[in-house]
């Protein structure tokens, strides 16, 4: 069993940032001004390329060969795996990216984004220690006081301490308002004893770090039932004293999970105040002053919705991976003869013409995927850091709207492409041997992670397309309508806005035909079809982002000689445009059919039914 990092280059990054997207306005921002340009791109990528073969892929492959154990109440983490944690948050590569000071030294957060793209396709288990980390270091950041920032941060940051997000309980996964954790007043009002189980707590522990602070909901006892009594906690593992010295929590980990992937991630099931000696600090608003109100799952929220895009970013990393590895070998396996030349010599079986398909089917999602996650992520700089409060609330508003599309869009789509890499091996892609067959058994947990992709659609159809009365989905859409109307006469590409036209006005079919549903009553409907109404969306939304490039690629391309170094990428981009819009959007038009159809008979089959 093994492990490849197959990333070559960087050239599809450059595209994005130097030739697609205006990245000169991230640049020019104050915090970036006198540190990046566009023109250091290339020079801080080629190293992170050497830096994930040489350095983090082994730690991964040591990972898979010893998997996290849990022994005599103990856990083992895979050999290697904290020493590698703790150099990345020493030299900047993780939490200490989340810094606000406006003279820290951290990367915008496209940048940064493609990095971890890098690393995570070399060490996916790795990922969620250093996310993690940073989520639940942002939340104290956010809604911590100066004493605990001052407690926790600085060791979240440098590597002596991790983080961890604490939810879901036996009893409650997605419905969170039903916890059953509980938090008693102290004699401190900001400190509470806490109670409960946990389970499915990724980094929950750990035997690399000195400390781990777990981001924890529960209920006060005495605050309103649901999710509007809930608050969220400070629980690290050892108390942390005045002094600084640590002491026991009542934090015990009762087991491990053993999973079809991420070996070398340590998923926990926790206790916490067994001894009723767990303390935690509360964060925000204490819902006994507050008419039992907590504000616990606003908090949480700020970090779920990042560590949503974070997964969707964890899924590209495995996606791109598995092309890569599919390609090399592809390359390298001779079998067969032409097709149209069946005497021919053997060739590779990259030059047969249902390997290219399969091939392009998988560069050109991969790329439309990039384009909607990196253009979220150039999103996050300026509403960040943009000095225009409107440049800033666009930029806030396509984060809410392609959220969900980039998490649940990429994670599904990857489980089934990277099936289709495996395609292309052959017999070889069942083996171990070969990094394939473990690329696909990490990529699957990233479709349920941070709320399945049913709940990410929901979030789009119930939320997403109604944020203020609708205007903030409308302008979406208006932009993607925009681009077509500005771009629909270029001759290079009639046929793909051809098909850009006919998705659009299925997509406003299917919008017409989801609020019949809502308006005849019939609620059961939107979960029925939500989940290919958000497939059909980010293809919509992806598709017009592939074009775009393609549109650039092109007039790069024309300028060029055939035997010109760059001429085949701008050739690979016009392909995967052409193929995208041809074979992949013409699915929102199919789904407006399928929606129209009204076929009701997964909701009228008796439940009995399935017994035969």
């Amino acid at each position: 069993m093994g492990a490849n990092f197959a990333y070559r280059n960087t050239r599809d990054f450059e595209f994005i940032l130097k030739e697609w997207l205006p990245s000169e306005k991230i640049f020019s921002y104050d915090q970036f001004s006198g540190y990046y340009s566009k023109d250091d791109i290339k020079s801080i990528f080629e190293p992170i390329i050497k830096f994930c073969k040489e350095v983090v892929e082994p730690v991964n492959e040591a990972g898979i060969n010893n998997p996290s154990q849990f022994v005599d109440g103990k856990v083992i983490s895979p050999p290697g795996m904290g020493d590698l944690f703790r150099q990345l948050q020493q030299e900047g590569w993780g939490t200490s990216n989340i810094s606000d000071e406006e003279d820290a030294m951290v990367l915008p957060h496209i940048l940064y984004a493609m990095i971890w793209e890098m690393i995570g396709a070399a060490n996916p288990s790795l990922t969620p220690y250093i996310e993690l980390t940073d989520g639940s270091a942002g939340l104290i950041q956010s809604f911590g006081d100066e004493k605990l920032k001052n407690m926790f941060l600085p060791k979240m940051m440098d590597g002596s301490w991790s983080g961890t997000m604490c939810l879901t309980e036996p009893g409650a996964g997605s419905d969170v308002g039903d916890i059953s954790s509980k938090a008693y007043p102290t004699d401190d009002s900001r400190i509470f004893r806490i109670k409960g189980t946990k389970i499915f707590i990724t980094g929950g522990d750990n035997d690399f770090t000195e400390n781990i602070v777990h981001l924890y909901l529960a209920r006060v006892e005495g605050a309103k039932p649901g999710t509007a009594g809930i608050s969220l906690f400070i629980v690290p593992k050892y108390w942390v004293n005045e002094d600084g010295s640590l002491e026991e929590n009542d934090v015990h980990t009762t087991g491990i999970e053993h999973k079809m992937g991420l070996l070398g991630s340590i998923t926990a099931s926790l206790s916490f105040g067994d001894n009723n000696a767990c303390r935690g600090w509360l964060l925000g608003t204490n819902p006994l002053e507050n008419d039992g109100v907590g504000n616990g799952m606003a908090q949480m929220f700020q970090m779920m919705n990042l560590a949503r895009l974070e997964t969707g970013l964890s899924a590209l990393s495995m996606l791109c991976n598995g092309y890569y590895n599919a390609r090399d070998y592809c390359k390298d396996r001779i079998q067969g003869r032409p097709f149209t030349n069946p005497r021919g010599d053997r060739t590779a079986i990259i030059n047969h013409e249902d390997i290219k398909r399969t091939l392009l089917m998988g560069k050109a999602h991969m790329e439309a995927i990039r384009a909607m996650i990196y253009k979220t992520f150039f999103a996050f700089d300026v509403r960040h850091r943009d000095a225009d409060p409107a440049a800033r609330k666009k930029a806030s508003d396509l984060i809410d709207v392609t959220t969900p599309l980039c998490k649940a869009y990429t994670s599904d789509e990857a489980w089934w492409l990277l099936g289709e890499a495996i395609q292309t091996y052959g017999g070889y892609g069942y083996m171990n041997e070969y990094p394939i067959s473990q690329i696909a058994r990490d990529v699957k947990i990233y479709s349920i992670w941070e709320g399945t992709n049913f709940i990410q659609s929901l979030d789009l159809v119930g939320r997403k397309w109604s944020m203020e009365k609708g205007q903030v989905f409308a302008e979406f859409m208006q932009d993607i309508q925009d681009f077509y109307e500005n771009n629909k006469t270029n001759k290079s590409f009639l046929k793909e806005f051809a098909i850009l036209e006919q998705a659009l006005k299925a997509y406003a079919e299917i919008q017409d035909t989801v609020q019949v549903f809502k308006k005849e009553q019939r609620m059961e409907m939107v979960p029925l079809y939500s989940r290919r109404v958000l497939t059909a969306t980010a293809q919509l939304y992806a598709g017009s982002l592939i074009l775009d490039q393609a549109i650039i690629a092109d007039q790069k391309a024309k300028e060029l000689e055939v035997d010109h170094y760059d001429y085949d990428f701008y050739a690979g981009k016009i392909a995967s445009a052409r193929y995208y819009l041809c074979n992949v959007v013409p699915n929102v038009i199919s789904t407006a059919s399928i929606i129209k159809n009204d076929d009701t008979s997964a909701i009228d089959i008796p439940v009995g039914s399935f017994e035969y």
